[in-house]
């Protein structure tokens, strides 16, 4: 009876370690995939930020070379305007 007892005591102990497993390994796994897909999400959101920015960044690009065609358009009037002064001396 004693060696039935003690084979029927470990079968116990190994259930509950089992369960204490899978208590334990469940919710891990569980904020694991949580985790991950938070920071995918957050990813995305920050790749669309970024696709944004890129877009200012062109734009702003864009200006600069206007203004600085425009100033070269200037320049070049009021170096005519002064030639021409200057011939008029």
């Amino acid at each position: 009876m004693e060696k039935r007892n003690q084979r029927h005591g470990t079968s116990i102990i190994a259930r509950s370690c089992e369960k204490l497993y899978l208590a334990i390994g469940i919710p891990m796994l569980f904020n694991a995939t949580v985790t991950g897909l938070v920071v995918a999400l957050f990813n995305s959101r920050f790749i669309g930020i970024d696709k944004r920015f890129d877009a200012v960044d062109k734009r702003f690009d864009d200006m600069r070379d206007l203004w600085r065609a425009e100033l070269r358009r200037v320049e070049e009037v009021l170096d005519a305007r002064l030639k021409h002064l200057e011939e008029r001396r």
